[in-house]
């Protein structure tokens, strides 16, 4: 075998092998969904606070708001990505407010009582209203990534749009009822990223 046909040989065999080594070390997705924050509700108005409020949420997770009493809304709405992570037994809850069988294992959680103190808008019934369908999307792919899940309350008074009934979230700051669970029983750790691209939420669960 000739010099140049080894060498070509070994470069062949060594980029596979760096292929196949980049594809064991990447990150499975276990599930992924998305849904459109621009039509939340039939009321255009209505739909556009969904948004907002659901973004305030997701900012407020990754600690990006410095001043709850005056919420910079340019900086909430921008096109972005936010995450966190659970190691295997860590639990999220949705809000702080939790069962029994979860006081002192929750590891994480939205950092927020969805309430005017927190930066909240209203529309005009509620105020946070839009966070339960965040937190159904999440509950949804959370069960398709295979995780223990718990959602006490369903969300089945109102439709989500793009959501089935039976993942619908019922949220409330304060019920431990009215909350979410979720319970990393894999080997490894869970990340989950919310994507938002200006127009659509994309939420994936990958280990």
């Amino acid at each position: 075998m000739n010099t140049l046909l080894a060498f070509a040989i070994y470069a062949l065999t060594a980029t596979k092998t760096m292929a196949a080594d980049y594809v064991l070390g990447a990150s499975a997705v276990r599930a992924e969904r998305s849904f459109s924050l621009a039509d939340r509700y039939p009321v255009q108005s209505v739909s556009d606070i969904f948004r907002d409020n659901i973004l305030l949420t997701l900012s407020l997770m990754d600690r990006r708001v410095p001043d709850k009493r005056n919420v910079d809304w340019t900086a909430v709405g921008k096109a972005q990505t936010y995450s966190f992570s659970l190691k295997p037994g860590e639990v999220f809850a949705f809000h702080e407010d939790v069962l029994p069988q979860f006081v002192g294992k929750v590891t994480t959680t939205m950092r927020a009582h969805f309430n005017w103190d927190d930066g909240f808008k209203s529309d005009g019934y509620l105020t946070g209203d839009g966070v339960c369908h965040l937190a159904s999307m999440l509950y949804w792919v959370a069960k398709d990534a295979g995780l223990e899940t718990l959602a006490p309350t369903n969300h089945d008074f109102a439709n989500i749009p793009e959501v089935p009934k039976q993942y619908g979230v019922a949220i409330f700051s304060g019920s431990p009822e009215q909350n979410l669970y979720i319970t990393n029983t894999l080997d490894k750790p869970v990340t989950f990223t919310f994507t938002y691209n200006g127009t659509n939420l994309d939420v994936k669960a990958s280990d």
